[in-house]
């Protein structure tokens, strides 16, 4: 009996202690696959609707059911736009100030969207031509 019992002690332990699966995000290309809900909402938050004043709508397109966004899909350039811009700031942090693993996102960054932008969508203040 206490046998028993102390054997369900641990399993139900163990059960507990266990984290939960990491939500999967589908085609990231440039974030970590196995980013958590915070560090993606942060980067969204902080680098996109701050660094460059927009909305997730800039670069994610609705939904086919005409309900909300759909984040997977690719169907507007602003998000392929977005992917090289991060690609390029995670180079310039590495060639020009020696970061061995910059992460977009990172306090540590010395360039950032909002170095070049401002608040702004367009660096240069206007809409591309």
């Amino acid at each position: 009996m206490i046998l028993s019992l102390a054997a369900s002690v641990v399993i139900t332990a163990a059960a507990t202690t266990d984290k939960a699966p990491q939500e999967q995000y589908k085609n990231l290309k440039v974030l970590s696959k196995d980013i958590s809900s915070r560090d993606l909402q942060g980067i969204m938050a902080d680098d996109f609707e701050d660094g460059l004043g927009v909305t997730c709508n800039f670069c994610h397109a609705n939904a086919k059911d005409g309900h909300g966004l759909d984040f997977v899909s690719d169907a507007k350039p602003e998000k392929e736009i977005a992917r090289q811009m991060m690609r390029m700031t995670i180079g310039l942090n590495k060639k020009y100030f020696k970061m061995k693993h910059p992460l977009i996102g990172s306090d540590a960054l010395t360039v950032t969207c909002t170095t070049c932008h401002k608040g702004l969508a367009f660096p240069d203040g206007g809409a591309p031509k």
